[in-house]
């Protein structure tokens, strides 16, 4: 659980360093959600589709770590 909880402090963190005029409905507004989504989210909420987290990520430019999650090891056997 801790490792999402990072991610909302991240998204929260990056939200307030490249928009920081920018109040929670506003920039929830430019991700496509609701003002309660954007604080459920950047408290790492796991109710909230991962779709929406890459929603924000891109808008920040942070989308290409969104490519690696999940991604199998490679093995050194592996041809």
């Amino acid at each position: 659980m801790e490792t999402i909880n990072q991610v909302g402090r991240n998204l929260r963190e990056a939200r307030r360093k490249a928009y920081p005029k920018d109040s929670l409905e506003d920039f929830a507004l430019r991700i496509g959600v609701g003002r309660a989504t954007l604080q459920r989210m950047e408290k790492g909420d796991l109710s909230v589709s991962l779709g929406k987290y890459f929603q924000a990520a891109k808008l920040l430019g942070l989308e290409a770590p969104f490519h690696e999650l999940l991604k199998p090891r490679q093995s050194l056997f592996d041809d």
